[in-house]
């Protein structure tokens, strides 16, 4: 229950008293943020050429497999305690079967050996859903024009087993599929693998502001139809509870809301309710309009950092942004 403020009137109480120096707004602070709150992503590409700095997400690269590798060392001397894995890879190789997802040799699995050779210590994060290899473009296998679920869950399981036997700490369930992650638990227990920890994209939003990620991953252009019947609609609140409460019920360590600014209720809520590990995804739209606006020289580059404090006031434990680098820097 919150406490009920008792203020003196004005002007025994004046609350800008507390505001008057650096040293005192630094001691009154409510939140604060380190680089332990941050995680992440990079684009690990397997395609010959396509690395390089992605046009709709200005300063983030696609990354080789020793680009990921300066990339795991660099967030270690960075104090960022893990990293997460998002493919690129080859269009050519896309099925409608998606058997790549699970291949051990695929460039997710490959990226995840590669940082855990270069920096042991580092925690690493996948994603699981069928997109990248997915000739549709869907998060699931694609039947008549029907994402199916069933069919789509035994697919994750076998991906996430791979990703599992590669090294992955952490396994990030993106794909919205239900029941998913209590087949995942399940699998991982029965195949030893029951120190991996599961954060599952409990609440992830049917949204637009996916659109530059799409391009950082090779996806735009490839998906037929959209993503609203295994999305959440983004008029919903209870519907976005009930999805955490199963998530965690089927054996979730935590739980992620996605996207993050424009659903920082969703977080609150998330925090107040089941009191688990809280994270969201500053998502590549809301990237590329803050570092878009900052270029310009519309806004101060400040905002970066109010941004990440507004997801800890809003409860979460950590956030997975873009910025994690030019944040931990400042951080110190």
């Amino acid at each position: 229950m919150s406490a009920t403020p008792i203020v003196a009137p004005f002007p025994a109480t004046r609350l800008r008293r507390l505001r008057r120096t650096e040293r005192l707004r630094a001691l009154t602070a409510e939140v604060n943020l380190t680089p332990a709150n941050l995680i992440w992503p990079i684009f690990v590409t397997e395609i010959a050429g396509g690395e390089g700095e992605i046009a709709s997400m200005p300063g983030v690269h696609r990354l080789t497999l020793d680009g990921a590798k300066r990339a795991a060392e660099r967030a270690m001397d960075l104090g960022i305690p893990a990293i997460c894995i998002f493919p690129h890879s080859d269009p050519d190789l896309k099925t409608d079967t998606c058997e790549r997802a699970w291949d051990p040799e695929n460039i997710g699995n490959r990226a995840i050996r590669a940082i855990k050779e270069a920096a042991p210590e580092l925690a690493v994060m996948t994603d699981i859903a069928l997109d990248p290899y997915n000739a549709n473009g869907h998060d699931g296998i694609v039947r008549d024009g029907v994402i199916v679920n069933d069919e789509s869950v035994e697919c994750l399981v076998k991906m996430a087993l791979t990703q599992a036997e590669a090294g992955a700490d952490i396994l990030g369930p993106s794909d919205m599929m239900d029941g998913r992650i209590g087949r995942l638990r399940a699998a991982l227990e029965e195949a030893g693998h029951q120190d991996v920890a599961i954060l599952s994209y409990a609440a992830k939003y049917a949204s637009g502001f996916y659109g530059p990620f799409r391009d950082a991953v090779g996806a735009s252009g490839r998906l037929v139809g959209d993503k609203k019947t295994y999305q959440i609609n983004p008029a919903n609140r209870d519907e976005a509870m009930r999805c955490v409460a199963r998530d965690l019920a089927e054996g979730a360590d935590m739980v992620m809301v996605k996207p993050g600014m424009p659903y920082l209720d969703i977080c609150r809520m998330v925090r107040d309710q089941f009191a688990a590990p809280t994270f969201a995804y500053q998502v590549s739209g809301e990237y590329a309009m803050i570092e878009g606006a900052v270029r310009q020289g519309w806004l101060a580059r400040e905002v970066v950092m109010e941004s990440l404090l507004a997801f800890r006031r809003a409860g979460c434990d950590g956030v997975l942004t873009y910025f994690a680098p030019e944040v931990a820097e400042q951080l110190g």
